[in-house]
């Protein structure tokens, strides 16, 4: 690839687009979670409640339900992807307002129903970014395209709870949700100047784009394989990272040791390996930068074994979490692009939603023993087992590298 090409992959409009629509998906994630436990708190509201109210992201989780008919619909205006992302984040910017106005003590059941509308507009314009995303960027683009929207959407909830639980020391939350929605407004001046992507064909009929999606994609030849690709990739990463704040304060650290070292350093690292890995992969395609990124991603691993050993210092803690974060943003990156790239165009949304979903089981199940694990292997035994775990991860792209689809 010439460095005229490469120029031009990274700097266009359609990674502009990814940007600004990673923020707009990532921003209203927290203000149901973090920020809303801390206004509930704050408020008065009893822990059981508060537990509870963690249940209104399911639409998150279940997305994949109602994906199917941002497939088979056009609306009237802007077309099929950029009609229904307008109605999603003008129903998101309303529901977050609605929200802002509920009373955590008076009427939780209102506040219940305002943030579960917030979650599902939410989860909806996730749905349609994923699937324009990915009918937008050509495949040579799909990496570095990935990797701005996830930047966007670390962005995105960064400000919300950051800025948001700043903002409440001085503001009543009412005005903190309707500043966070008006934050919403340069995605959907996006929505409304950025063209169409053109498809060939789509589902005509809802049963087609429920069932087709499914067949289409079982008809693979590797299509399981795929599957547990998808949940294997990362799983030695997730692992480890469930266990990472208990590690660091068990050797030893201080709680500000790891603010300042792990959370906003470590952020930062990972938004440059995000970055830097969506530039590599235009040289390199998705799937070699799969194989390079995985066996980083794994060696970065052992990296807190050998920390275990060392104990709390500060230098090796910075090259531990330097190390750790920038292949795990490189590793995600393509991980993300290796979804998108094998959508089938006519079934964008629904095929996307199922994929994210998938993605989502192994930082729940996998993480729920790894208290128990480290408990009986020891620090540096649980880190070194996630590290031989990511293995057959890496091993799997031998049977899935030659599957796109038809």
């Amino acid at each position: 690839m010439n460095h005229q090409r490469l120029a031009s992959a990274v700097i266009n409009r359609r990674m502009l687009v990814a940007l600004v629509m990673g923020f707009s998906c990532g921003l209203p994630l927290l203000l149901t979670l973090s920020v809303l436990q801390a206004w509930m708190k704050e408020a008065g509201v009893d822990l059981t409640t508060i537990g509870l109210m963690s249940l209104v992201g399911l639409p998150y989780t279940l997305k994949f339900f109602w994906s199917p008919v941002f497939d088979r619909y056009t609306l009237p205006l802007m077309g099929r992807r950029r009609g229904w992302l307008l109605v999603s984040q003008l129903s998101l910017m309303a529901a977050l307002a609605w929200l802002g106005f509920s009373n955590p003590v008076a009427h939780p059941e209102l506040l219940a129903v305002s943030a579960l509308a917030v979650a599902f507009f939410s989860a909806s314009q996730d749905i349609v970014v994923d699937a324009y995303r990915r009918e937008d960027l050509p495949d040579h683009e799909l990496g570095l395209g990935s990797s701005l929207y996830i930047n966007g959407y670390r962005i995105g909830m960064l400000l919300a709870s950051g800025g948001g639980l700043i903002l409440s020391d001085h503001l009543p939350f009412s005005r903190v949700y309707l500043i966070m929605a008006l934050c919403l407004l340069p995605g959907v001046i996006t929505t409304v100047l950025t063209p169409e992507p053109r498809v060939a064909s789509f589902p005509v009929t809802l049963t087609a784009a429920v069932v087709d999606p499914l067949v289409e994609y079982f008809n693979r030849e590797n299509a399981l394989w795929i599957l547990v690709f998808i949940l294997m990739y990362k799983i030695g990463d997730t692992m480890a990272a469930a266990m990472t704040t208990p590690f660091y304060l068990d050797i030893g650290f201080s709680k500000t040791q790891i603010g300042a070292v792990v959370k906003l350093f470590g952020f930062w690292a990972t938004v440059g390996g995000t970055i830097f890995g969506g530039i590599v992969m235009i040289r390199l395609g998705i799937l070699r930068s799969l194989w390079i990124f995985g066996i980083l991603q794994a060696v970065s691993t052992t990296g807190f074994a050998l920390l275990a050993a060392i104990g709390p210092n500060l230098t090796a803690l910075s090259a531990v979490i330097a190390f750790e974060n920038l292949s795990g943003g490189m590793g995600t990156a393509a991980y993300a692009a290796y979804m998108a790239s094998i959508t089938d165009k006519r079934f964008t949304a629904t095929q996307y939603a199922l994929l994210t979903s998938l993605m989502g089981i192994p930082r729940v199940l996998a993480s729920a023993p790894t208290g128990y694990m480290a408990t009986v292997m020891g620090w540096q035994g649980f880190f070194i087992f996630c590290t031989l775990i990511a293995l057959p991860g890496l091993l799997l792209i031998l049977r899935i590298s030659d599957q796109r689809p038809a």
